[in-house]
C-alpha cells in the first residue's frame, strides 16, 4: 500500500470530524468570549467552510447553533463576573480586565448610544470589531441586571454567528477545495476586523 493510500485511510470520517469539531468550536468560542484574544469570527467562518463540504445533514445549522450558544454563554459568564466586581468594594480582576479593553472614548460613545437605543446597541456591538467590550462595560456601569443584558445579548450572538457563517459560506463558494475556502475566510475576517481601525486612523486629523 502506498503512503498516499495510507494517508487517505487515516482521514477521519465525517461523523468523527463532527464529534470532535463541534465541542472544539464551542470551547474555543467560549474562551474567546471570556478572553478576547482568540479570533472567534475566523473560527466560525472556517467551520462554515468545512460544513459546506460535508454530506451529513444539518452541518451548517450545527455550526450556527454551536457558535451562537458558545458566544452567548461566554458573554453571560463575563458579564456575571463583571457584575460581581461592580458590586464589590475591592472590585475584581475580571472587571479590571474589561476596563482595560475599553478605551475612555469608546466607553463614552457606548454609554451615549446605550442611553438612546437601549438593548439594540448590544446587537450592533457584537458586529462591530472591538465594540462588544465597551458596550458591556457601559451596561455594567449602568447596573443592568443579568436578565436585561441577556435579552439584548441573545439576538446579538445570533446575528454575530450568522454574519461570520455567511462570510464562511461566501469564501467556500469561491473555491472548490476546503483549505482554500478556509484561507479565504480567515483573510476576510481579518480584513473585517482591521478595516474600522484603519478607517479611523486615516480619518484622524494630522497634528500640527
Amino acid at each position: 500500500m502506498s503512503w498516499l493510500a495510507a494517508a487517505t485511510l487515516d482521514i477521519p470520517t465525517e461523523p468523527t470530524q463532527q464529534a470532535l469539531g463541534y465541542p472544539s468550536l464551542f470551547l474555543l468560542v467560549l474562551i474567546g468570549a471570556l478572553v478576547p484574544v482568540v479570533p472567534t469570527g475566523a473560527l466560525v467562518s472556517s467551520a462554515a467552510v468545512v460544513a459546506m463540504h460535508q454530506t451529513l445533514p444539518f452541518a451548517m445549522l450545527m455550526v450556527f447553533a454551536t457558535a451562537s450558544l458558545a458566544a452567548f454563554c461566554g458573554d453571560m459568564a463575563l458579564y456575571w463576573l463583571g457584575r460581581r466586581g461592580v458590586g464589590s468594594k475591592n472590585g475584581s480582576r475580571w472587571l479590571e480586565a474589561i476596563r482595560s479593553r475599553a478605551p475612555e472614548d469608546r466607553l463614552e460613545q457606548a454609554q451615549e448610544k446605550l442611553a438612546k437605543h437601549d438593548v439594540a446597541v448590544l446587537v450592533l456591538s457584537r458586529l462591530v470589531p472591538a465594540g462588544r467590550i465597551p458596550v458591556m462595560l457601559a451596561c455594567l456601569l449602568a447596573k443592568w441586571p443579568l436578565r436585561r443584558f441577556a435579552r439584548g445579548n441573545l439576538p446579538a450572538c445570533l446575528a454575530w454567528a450568522l454574519t461570520y457563517q455567511l462570510i464562511g459560506v461566501l469564501s467556500g463558494a469561491l473555491f472548490s477545495k476546503p483549505w482554500e475556502g478556509v484561507a479565504a475566510a480567515i483573510a476576510l475576517t481579518v480584513l473585517v476586523s482591521v478595516a474600522p481601525g484603519l478607517w479611523r486612523r486615516f480619518r484622524r486629523p494630522a497634528k500640527a
